[in-house]
């Protein structure tokens, strides 16, 4: 990340941009950095102006206490102002709530797009999300920052050898660096369920996405998203999971931010 900016608390966030034209940022979710969506700016760049931020708490971008979803969005706020004053929105997975919940605050957002915003869509789903909640912020206190990872983990229903190789792997120092905003994702989540009177209150035009071989559950949040707007669409990619491939998405958005 090559710029910084200051959100309204005084907190630094650190972005980068490429390409021109109407201006696209990028939101990315759990566990991940700007350098998680960059591979999508690329392709994207070719047409808009593509932003890439890390989110507070992670990555070159600093933290101040307390967090609050509030904080968040005034950090889109501070980072459109800093880009031309107007912005389309892409978020990924819980990403997506976060540029959701942006646009229904009423920011200078042209068009919302979402890929698999995990919004729980059974009683049973959304006591699962409860119980992970009371234990991620039980570890995080007790300063457990790798079993919070393992929650997370587990909650996006990795098998237990694949968690504990991963536990031994490279990568973890980098994960449990980042762990204590699993917390700011499971705040900008609400309880777990599709926040039908938020998304009722969003004006733009939104675009909600799943990859056709991702959970059935995930295509149905998709789709409940797409219709609990008042200008929503809804669909699907083909072969994808939720690890989809910039290539196969970025035209999909680049049609519908071009609009």
């Amino acid at each position: 990340m090559d710029k910084n900016i200051l959100s309204r608390d005084g907190t630094s966030l650190a972005y980068e941009s490429a390409g021109r034209g109407s201006v696209v940022v990028l939101v990315s979710g759990a566990m991940s950095t700007g350098a998680t969506v960059a591979p999508l700016a690329a392709p994207l760049s070719e047409r808009f102006q593509v932003v890439v931020y890390d989110r507070r708490g992670r990555g070159a971008s600093g933290d101040t206490a307390p967090y609050a979803v509030e904080r968040e969005v005034e950090d889109l706020a501070a980072l459109i102002e800093a880009v031309g004053g107007r912005a389309s929105l892409y978020g990924v997975s819980s990403g997506g709530a976060l540029a959701l919940r942006a646009a229904a605050s009423g920011l200078p957002v042209r068009h919302v797009a979402v890929y698999e915003t995990p919004y729980a869509m059974s009683a049973e789903d959304l006591a699962e999300r409860a119980r992970y909640g009371e234990r991620l912020t039980a570890a995080l206190a007790e300063g457990r920052r790798g079993d919070a990872v393992e929650l997370f983990l587990r909650l996006t229903g990795l098998d237990e050898d694949v968690i504990q190789g991963a536990r031994q792997s490279p990568m973890w120092a980098g994960m449990e660096s980042i762990a204590p905003s699993l917390a700011y994702d499971d705040a900008v989540m609400g309880d777990g369920g599709v926040p039908r009177e938020l998304l009722a209150a969003i004006r733009v035009p939104v675009l909600a996405i799943a990859g056709d071989a991702s959970p059935a559950w995930m295509r149905e949040a998709a789709r409940a998203v797409a219709e609990s707007v008042p200008r929503g669409t809804y669909r699907t990619l083909e072969g994808q999971t939720h690890m989809v491939e910039p290539d196969v998405l970025a035209p999909v958005l680049a049609e519908f931010f071009a609009r």
